[in-house]
């Protein structure tokens, strides 16, 4: 009866809903609620981000501030506020550990909250990526403390978020929705929530299938960039431009989808997800040794990045000890400020190690620090002028952000280390351009 209720209040927009973890996924899903006319309330642990939505401002580059000047909206750092609302949706990280096994505490510490805070006729939805599983085998039991039951009392579902940050093309709302619920009438509260944001969502029979379909995804996107930087490696040995190759390739109309090779991979999702499934498969004693591969292949793209570089400056009779290079872009893709699992950040650790001082330019991530694995780099963009380039001894172009003026930087560059073909086949005579 109290379901069914919940069902009546998303219906009429009366449901409020409450988003726990207001990042990269949380807080595009809290505006694209309260565009629709829902109530919604946002949680964090950090105040400076509820004191920013709560004055309308946008703490996420590709988010205007604009999408959160709504009256709808409210946030806080009191999670005893989860009583107020009727629909939570959970977006906290799921990062990996020192021995890259999942680190699931996030889910874990939120899903006690959660259940001290249970109130009948509740829908409780994940989006965080994680193994299959997780919902069913670590969610549910912990909400169950509370004494009420799931399909009845409350509702439990997961759903995958698919953010990709600053693309054109898609955005939240028009990328169909996977959902997956523990009982039926869980995973139709959670459609009919979605329903109201999403063009589509795409309901499959568990919360299981729902979160192995974003870990497939993932890998998909992950093995495929591991072929290409492994290729990478091969051709520029073979004197082959990879890149010309796979403007070649995909010509071809059936059967290719063109993936391009870089420093590294980054974001939260395609460095994590792997090792979540690879994990999970050892109880089942299955040893995933295609997808180890990828991961250990892309992982160990900054260390190839860096051995390019070593070689650049040794062949125009400079040591890497005591060099100085510019990094160009720390955010992990181009156009975007997000900074997690960025290749750069690796890039930076290991030329840092081997006693190179480096600064870095990014015209959207101003600052760098703080991050979990890399607590030693606490670094401020430098502005890109000729003056500063000349004080360089290399610049490795990271990130391949459009407001960058590389004109400017071949002009006055020593020495360029191009891990993205930014400068691609025009400037291919110029000999200090090398490409990695």
């Amino acid at each position: 009866m109290f379901l069914k209720q919940l069902e009546d209040k998303i219906d009429n927009k009366q449901a409020k809903i409450g988003i726990i973890g207001l990042g990269y996924v949380g807080l595009p899903i809290l505006a694209a609620f309260a565009k629709k006319g829902f109530a919604v309330l946002g949680f964090d642990i950090d105040q400076s981000k509820v004191d920013k939505i709560l004055a309308g401002q946008s703490y996420i580059k590709h988010i205007p501030s604009e999408h959160l000047l709504n009256e709808l909206i409210d946030a806080t750092t009191d999670i005893s506020r989860l009583g107020e609302v009727d629909a939570i949706i959970i977006c906290v990280p799921t990062p990996l550990n020192a021995h890259r096994e999942p680190d699931l505490a996030y889910v874990v510490d939120t899903s006690y909250a959660i259940a001290r805070n249970l109130k009948i006729g509740q829908l409780v939805i994940l989006e965080s990526t994680t193994y299959p599983g997780t919902t069913k085998e670590v969610m549910l039991p912990i909400l169950s403390r509370s004494g009420l039951i799931v399909g009845e009392d409350f509702a439990l579902a997961y759903s995958p978020e698919r953010e990709d940050p600053a693309n054109e093309n898609y955005s939240f709302a028009n990328v169909p929705k996977v959902v997956g619920g523990i009982t039926p009438l869980c995973l139709n509260l959670a459609q009919t929530l979605y329903n109201h944001i999403v063009i589509q969502t795409v309901p499959v029979s568990s919360t299981q299938t729902a979160e192995a379909t974003k870990i497939l995804e993932n890998i998909y996107r992950a093995v495929n960039i591991a072929l290409v930087n492994e290729l990478k490696i091969l051709f520029q040995k073979m004197d082959i431009d990879i890149w010309e190759v796979i403007e070649a390739a995909k010509t071809k109309p059936f059967g290719f989808h063109a993936f391009y090779p870089g420093p590294g991979w980054g974001g939260h999702c395609i460095p994590i997800d792997p090792f979540y499934l690879t994990w999970k498969a050892r109880e089942y004693d299955v040893s995933l040794k295609f997808v180890e591969l990828a991961g250990e292949v892309n992982s160990l793209m900054p260390n190839y990045v860096v051995d390019k570089v070593g070689e650049a400056l040794n062949n125009v009779g400079k040591p890497l000890k005591n060099s100085k290079i510019l990094i160009l872009g720390v955010a992990y893709k181009k156009n975007i400020d997000d900074q997690r699992e960025s290749p750069s950040l690796k890039i930076i650790q290991l030329l840092q190690q081997k006693g190179v001082h480096i600064e870095y330019h990014d015209p959207y991530a101003l600052t760098c620090g703080n991050h979990r694995h890399y607590p030693e780099i606490n670094l401020k963009s430098i502005a890109l002028t000729k003056e500063n380039l000349h004080k360089f001894d290399a610049v490795i172009i990271a990130t391949n952000h459009d407001q960058v003026d590389y004109d400017l930087v071949v002009e006055h560059a020593a020495l360029i280390i191009d891990t993205r073909n930014v400068l691609g086949q025009k400037n291919q005579d110029i000999e200090k351009i090398i490409a990695a």
